[in-house]
């Protein structure tokens, strides 16, 4: 028997896992709990969870990873200092935030009260701990890897093959150049200026022309090699400390941009301007100049290792539009994007290394195929929830109805859906990543032209470009897409076949694509029964599927489901097996 913990810490995202004998039994971020969108800080209440679903104290743990190791790289940062000479305080900076890492133990002590720890933690550097997350997990025996991200541990890419339970390092590109500091210097100035707003960007690049490239190309510059390099004179990271704020709290950026980028560009938009079309070209060109890098990036790893799978890893690992065409512009054939492929996944690789540290084994017998891992609640604690709530329910017109049979209750949800509905779907357990996949859901019918607009008006109050995402039956993904692919953790976008768009308006994207979701029989039975319900009533074996959320974390407790259902224009809400609906003509 073994049992490690994993953990992402002091950085965005803050999340735990906790694996037994080599598999994955929970994992969870932090932001979940604490309500807190990409908290950053350390993991008081996901190790607390993923503790309890284990049955285990501290002193039970075999091993514990953490998804940072400052000695890494070490001689590079040295180098750098020594040539660079940038700001003192940024220096301090550093210093400072690898002593807080240094008191992990006893942090970790404290959120378990009365409890010991008698192993010591492993240190696992930023971008092994990515390559594992996703090779590891995946269903490849071997694989190219490819790690790409903002930073950490003092590069921000790393790339090479991975084959059985070994991973072997090719090469790395090293601070300050960084394709995700460059995305998010972008997003910045585009005026989208919370941490992880980069989707935004994607989601507006659809929308534009590609008039900027030319100017994209001066700010990030390929290598004939593969890799790339910054101009530096269009960032601030590499000579000052900026205003970073990555402990207890909502993570925060500060300006990563330089004048010289609005020399070049014009006049950084801001947050409450609106979007012109020159934001639209602009946004249309970062995503044109990412893809061109990342693909050079899989090319050239491509031309050493000539294998045609790729384990992909790391923030710009979300990039969904980039993922999508993959294909089509280089030799890769199969992709595995982890459901968390963000520093909250690095707990996980943490994990699966550190395992391997103390128990090497004989081989891997983990594949993540589903993403749910998170706490669960019972019927019966839901009833409870509800009873107590009778009166705010009834105040607001509000029914409740407990339907045991899973058959009948899922064609009840879709014969609402069918009628025009917006359904809270609350399920078993809560989704692991930052992506709503069935089990914490806002469900519309797809075939809607009004269904973007009516869940922005009631609910999810965002901007009008942002699409929603289709969840569609694994079989009968070639029928509707342009593709052939599994697809379980909505990672790669992809073109909706010309005459199908027309049937689902709402989950086609003004490019004609859509953020693809597969559901399968075996991992979410209950999802793909009310999508089955719904094609039989329909025809359309596809829901449209978005966050169960407004402007906050995703719900994880059912009282949070419950209280985004009250406040705002939700028509139902369905909790495991319960059913409660407002009254028509209630808002």
């Amino acid at each position: 028997m073994s049992l490690v913990l994993g953990l992402n810490t002091y950085h965005a995202d803050s999340a735990a896992c906790v694996i037994r004998d080599g598999r994955l039994i929970a994992a969870a971020e932090e932001e979940r709990f604490r309500r807190i969108k990409h908290w950053a800080g350390f993991p008081t209440q996901a190790i607390a969870y993923c503790m309890k679903e284990a049955g285990a104290g501290l002193g039970d743990l075999d091993a514990v990873g953490i998804n940072r190791d400052p000695r890494a790289n070490l001689l590079r940062k040295v180098r750098f200092a020594l040539a660079r000479r940038p700001d003192t305080a940024l220096l301090f900076d550093r210093l400072k935030n690898a002593r807080a890492w240094s008191s992990t133990e006893e942090k970790l002590e404290a959120a378990m009260p009365g409890q010991r720890l008698r192993v010591r933690i492993d240190q696992i550097e930023h971008h092994m701990a990515h390559l594992a997350s996703a090779f590891l997990v995946s269903p490849f025996e071997q694989s190219l890897i490819l790690s790409v991200d903002g930073m950490g541990d003092f590069s921000s890419a790393c790339w090479g093959v991975g084959r059985g339970s070994e991973i072997s390092v090719d090469g790395r590109i090293f601070f300050p150049h960084s394709l995700g500091i460059f995305y998010e210097a972008m997003t910045q100035y585009l005026g989208f200026t919370h941490y992880g707003d980069e989707y935004k960007v994607m989601g507006l690049a659809a929308y534009g022309k590609p008039r900027f490239v030319r100017e994209m190309r001066q700010i990030v510059r390929l290598d004939p090699c593969g890799t790339f390099a910054l101009d530096l004179n269009y960032f601030r990271h590499g000579r000052e400390k900026l205003d970073y704020a990555w402990n207890d709290c909502a993570p925060n950026s500060g300006r990563l941009h330089t004048e010289a980028l609005e020399a070049l560009l014009g006049p950084s938009r801001h947050s409450d301007e609106p979007v012109a079309e020159r934001h639209k070209d602009i946004a249309c060109s970062i995503q044109a100049v990412y893809e061109e890098v990342f693909f050079a990036l899989v090319n050239s790893l491509y031309e050493s290792h000539h294998l045609d799978r790729l384990a992909l890893a790391g923030g710009c690992a979300m990039n969904s539009v980039a993922n999508g065409r993959l294909y089509t512009n280089t030799p890769v054939r199969k992709l595995y994007v982890q459901a968390a492929a963000g520093d909250a996944g690095g707990a996980i690789g943490a994990a699966f290394l550190a395992l391997q540290r103390h128990a090497p084994s004989n081989g891997r017998t983990f594949r993540m195929d589903h993403a749910l891992w998170g706490p669960s609640f019972s019927d019966i604690e839901l009833g409870t929830l509800l009873e107590q709530n009778d009166e705010v329910l009834a105040d607001r017109r509000c029914s409740r109805t407990l339907v045991s049979d899973d058959v009948a209750l899922c064609k009840q949800v879709a014969r609402s859906i069918a009628d025009g509905k917006v359904v809270g779907w609350f399920q078993g357990r809560m989704e692991w990543g930052p992506r709503a996949l069935g089990n914490r859901s806002i469900l519309g019918d797809p075939r809607r032209a009004d269904m973007k607009d009516i869940l922005n008006v009631k609910i999810k109050r965002r901007e009008s470009f942002r699409p929603f995402a289709p969840s569609i039956h694994r079989e009968a993904v070639t029928e509707w897409f342009e593709t052939d692919d599994d697809v379980p953790f909505m990672t790669q976008v992809f073109q909706i076949r010309a005459e199908k768009r027309p049937l689902i308006p709402a989950v086609t994207h003004v490019d004609g694509s859509g953020r693809l979701q597969t559901v399968t029989r075996d991992t979410n039975p209950k999802y793909y029964q009310l999508i089955e319900a719904f094609a039989e009533l329909t025809g359309v074996p596809i829901l449209l599927n978005t966050s169960f959320n407004e402007n906050e974390p995703v719900v994880c407790r059912p009282e949070e489901a419950l209280d985004c259902f009250i406040r705002t224009g939700m028509d139902a809400l369905v909790l495991g097996n319960w059913i409660v609906e407002r009254k028509p003509g209630v808002g």
